[in-house]
């Protein structure tokens, strides 16, 4: 073969190459798994145990929003939350308050201590109600009678907060109690192997990605989340809520 011509197949073979890896590379790209880092929106949750929290410490840059646990059953309220409160809001975080609902207490009772405890500010994230499994509960009540215990919960808190609260759930509990029910209630979904997808196609507002998170100024181990859209939907977002936007 002529010297030429060789080069010639040479320069070409080199382009199909390169062409082919571009090509597996792009089919690699759309096929891995999105990561929780993908996500602009990040933000923690945290509670009494984690102890006592360095806010000044925290960015605000790096976590956009951060829920706290205010309350429990119907009585239990977290012993860190005032002084939470007030400290994230003071960092310049967008915050929002938890309850930790008992699947054997009456739902209007639970939503009294929530409100009882929690101030009602028009810059406050929404409402979340914590729902899991309690093995010592889950027959207390049927499961019409359970779904009717947390609806007055929820009610009451939209009324009074007068934001739609969020349910917080694995996709377990999601699966056996919630398919189906309470489709206007946004989804903060736990889950800490992969982006989560519900079998119902739902789509989720928060996503709970570990338990094991670091964040300079809290000693312990700690919730990290990211929020479904992008930070312009995030800004939308807190608009629809009543909330002043960063820019």
């Amino acid at each position: 073969m002529p010297r030429k011509t060789r080069a010639r197949w040479i320069l070409l073979l080199l382009i199909l190459l390169l062409v082919g890896g571009l090509l597996d590379y792009a089919f690699f790209l759309s096929r891995r798994s999105v990561s929780a880092e993908d996500f602009s929106i990040h933000g923690f949750d945290v509670s009494h145990h984690q102890g006592d929290i360095q806010w000044n410490k925290i960015s605000p840059q790096r976590y956009q929003f951060v829920y706290l646990k205010a309350t429990e059953g119907g009585d239990f309220k977290d012993p860190k939350f005032q002084d939470n409160w007030l400290k994230a809001r003071e960092r310049g975080l967008h915050v929002g308050a938890y309850h930790f609902y008992r699947l054997c207490r009456d739902g209007k009772i639970q939503a009294d201590n929530f409100i009882a405890t929690v101030p009602k500010r028009p810059d406050a994230l929404a409402p979340v109600i914590d729902l899991e499994y309690d093995n010592q509960c889950i027959n207390h009540y049927t499961k019409e009678q359970l779904l009717q215990q947390i609806k007055t919960m929820h009610d009451r808190l939209h009324q009074h907060y007068g934001k739609a609260p969020i349910f917080y759930v694995s996709r377990k509990f999601y699966n056996i109690v919630l398919i189906g029910q309470f489709q206007q209630t946004p989804i903060w979904l736990r889950e800490y192997r992969a982006q989560p997808k519900l079998k119902d196609g739902r789509e989720w507002l928060f996503w709970q990605y570990t338990a094991q998170g670091k964040i300079d100024g809290i000693n312990k181990a700690v919730d990290l989340n990211v929020y479904a859209g992008s930070a312009r939907e995030w800004r939308r977002y807190l608009k629809h809520l009543g909330i002043q936007a960063d820019h």
